[in-house]
Formats: C-alpha cells, structure tokens, sequence
C-alpha cells in the first residue's frame, strides 16, 4: 500500500487498525519493532494496559466529534513490559477510511533503545494563589470522589475530598499515609501505568480500573487523571467514578448477545470469533484442531408431526446432551436451527471421529418417551488443514454433513 508507505519515514510509532476485528491493516516499521510479534488486541489487554472502552469500535462515535481518545498499551522491550500512551484519531480519507489511525505518544527511538527517565518536578517557582484556591474549592465543593496523588512519590496520595472518603472508606488522614497502588487491585504494577499517565497533557477520556475499598470490596471505576501544578510539583488530579453496575449491565448484554434464547448455549457470533482464535492459536502455536457440524435427521417430520413446541424441546435435551459430553475447552454452539457446531481444540482426526460417533450412538440410544420422539443425528467432521481460510473450513464441514445425509443419515463422515 505505498500510499502509507511514507509512514515508514516517522519515529513514531503508527498503526491503521480495523475497529471491529482488531486486525492491523499497517504498521510502519517502528511500530512493527516495537510492537515485538504481539498483535493489537494483546497490546490494548496486557497487565499494563488500559483504556476508556473493551473495543475499539466503541469509540466511533468519540473519534467522529474528535474528542481526544487515549489508551496505554503494554509493549514488552528488554524483557520488561513497559506501559505507552497511544493516542486514537479517525482516518477520513484514503483505502481505509473509517479504520482508526493508532499513533504512540512517546518517539520511537526512546522506546526501542531506552524508556523515558522517571517523571520529575518541574522548576521551582511561586505556587499560583488561584490554582490552589481553584483547587481547593474543587475538593471541597465535587460531589465525585478526587485523589490528588504525586506520582513522582512513589504514587503517594497527598489528599482526598470528603466523596473519596465516603467512597473508599478511608478518613483524610488514612489516606495521606497511602500510595496509589494501594487501592488499585493491580497492585505495585500500576506505577508505570501511572507514570506513563501522568506524562499526558490532558483533556483525554476517563481509563479503567479496578479499585479496591477498605472493606476489600473491588469496584470499577473509570479515573481521569489530569496534570495540575502545585508548589512547583506537577501533580496529579484524578476524579474518580463507580462504574460496577454499568460494566455488569454491559457484561450480561454481551453474554446474552452471544447465546442462543432457546438452548443457552452460544451462538454462530460467539463460534465465530472462538474460530478465529482457534485460527490464530495455529498459527502462532502450531495446535491442532477439529470442527463438527451436527444436525438433527428428519427434523422436519419433529415439527409437523409434534409441533414446534415439542421440537423446541428436542433440541434443548440434544444440546444438554452434547454439552455433558465435552471437555471444558471445547466449544458447541447452536449454529442455526437443528444444527449445532463444535470446536474441539487440541484435536486430531482420529479423535474427532470417534468423538461424533461416540454421540451420535448416544443420540441414537435415548429411547423416545412421553412427549418427546427419539432421534437421530448426521455429522460431518474436519481437520483445519494449514493456511486454510475460515471460510474453507466452514464449506468442508458443511460438505462432509451433507455426505452424510446423502449416505442415509445417522451417519458420520470426514471431510
């Protein structure tokens, strides 16, 4: 793509990345060497990492009114993991228009060869009488809790407003005998994050955290740390807010977005992402893997000869069975109507086929009773084989499923 080839001239590090998938679609050179062989979605969630949202898509809405997005990536250089500012815009035009254009906001020649000396005090001077009564108004008078915290003291809280008294059950005076990453849950590891934090100039997106209270209760909670200078000292203002609930409402929607209403178990979205992990997992790590496509024979004749009620029903039995055979890192999904997938990782051929067989005469064995008909199933069954799409794999399996239908259903085959 020679239109940003020129990017490659720059000693800042820059990434072009797709929003939905986390894929890169470039990085210069700087960026690549930096970078280390870790993928985007590694950076954004390693120990040192944070961010104001979990997905890069969730920003569209900030980067279109440009409001000032940033996130700290964790880089591992010299067998350190060093947190790095990253700031977050919208490219507007060019081949990837709407993909979000990632730029670090240190120079890349720091990075790859020394990390920035520690975060120091800036020329002694006179305290400004105004920023002080400015300050102190605003812990008096914010109803949010606000920690004033020198990250140059080892993160040592130097104040705190009578809402972050409230808030994290510690008095005034408890908390001027504390650090930083005393109430942080990530511990003693937060102080880089922190430095690398407070070298920003402001103006940016709350990031996450996960705080802990006296009681040893954890919250999260999205902190904006803003610069303010103080007797000479640039310190840190951070404004705290509880986020717990909004990130349990957010957690729940997105397991309920990813299962199947009728069985509980997950959907064709969430095998696909699993599929595409499993992917990357090959061809990082060289593991094997095996898909089965499983769908129930004659369905059809379940619903008009017993109602659609009763074949809702066979197929909450069928997947409570499926499930109670596998491993805890296999996969099955409900993949559309009476067909169910599922992701063996780890897996060879010969294992997998012996797998479906093994259910499908468990399947076959359960003797119709009461209001449900006995069943039978059809399964086809594949290995990925290397440098194979998703696509590919997916066709192959729903070929080798259609074989065995074609062979008189209540068969197993391989593709």
């Amino acid at each position: 793509m020679p239109v940003y080839e020129t990017l490659n001239a720059l000693s800042t590090p820059v990434w072009i990345v797709a929003p939905q998938t986390e894929a890169t679609l470039f990085a210069n050179q700087v960026a690549l060497a930096l970078a280390d062989g870790l993928s985007v979605a590694e950076l954004r969630s390693g120990a040192l990492s944070a961010h104001p949202e979990q997905t890069l898509a969730a920003y569209t809405p900030s980067v279109l009114a440009r409001d000032q997005v940033v996130e700290v990536w964790t880089f591992r250089r010299h067998g350190q993991w060093l947190p790095i500012p990253c700031r977050l815009t919208l490219l507007q035009l060019g081949q990837h228009a709407g993909a979000i254009l990632v730029e670090a906001m240190v120079p890349g020649d720091a990075m790859l060869h020394a990390w920035p000396a520690r975060l120091g005090t800036e020329a002694p001077g006179e305290e400004d009488a105004e920023v002080r009564r400015f300050y102190e108004a605003l812990f008096r008078t914010n109803s949010a809790p606000m920690l004033l915290i020198d990250p140059v003291d080892d993160g040592r809280i130097v104040d705190a407003n009578e809402a972050a008294s409230r808030f994290y059950g510690y008095t005034r005076e408890e908390f001027a005998r504390k650090h930083t990453w005393e109430i942080n849950a990530a511990g003693r590891s937060i102080l880089p994050v922190m430095q690398a934090v407070a070298r920003l100039p402001g103006g940016h997106r709350p990031l996450n955290f996960v705080h802990r209270l006296a009681d040893g209760n954890l919250r999260n909670v999205q902190t904006y740390a803003g610069p303010i200078m103080l007797a000479g000292r640039r310190m840190m203002l951070c404004v705290i807010h509880d986020v717990t609930e909004q990130e349990r409402l957010r957690r729940d929607l997105e397991q309920a977005a990813l299962r199947d209403p009728l069985t509980g178990l997950w959907n064709r979205r969430h095998m696909m992402q699993q599929l595409e992990q499993a992917l990357a997992g090959k061809r990082a790590q060289d593991t094997d893997f095996c898909l089965v496509l499983l769908d129930v024979d004659h369905f059809k004749q379940v619903n008009d000869g017993y109602g659609h009620l009763t074949g809702d029903q066979v197929l909450v039995a069928l997947a409570r069975l499926l499930a109670s055979r596998l491993r805890e890192s296999d996969t099955l999904c409900r993949w559309g109507g009476e067909e169910f997938m599922l992701l063996l990782p780890g897996t060879q051929l010969d294992n997998a086929l012996q797998l479906a067989d093994s259910l499908r005469l468990t399947v076959a064995g359960v003797e119709g009773g009461g209001a449900l008909p006995a069943i039978t199933v059809s399964q086809g069954v594949v290995q990925y084989l290397p440098g194979e799409s998703m696509n590919s794999l997916v066709n192959r399996v729903d070929a080798a499923l259609y074989q065995a239908k074609r062979a008189g259903r209540n068969h197993v085959v391989a593709g």
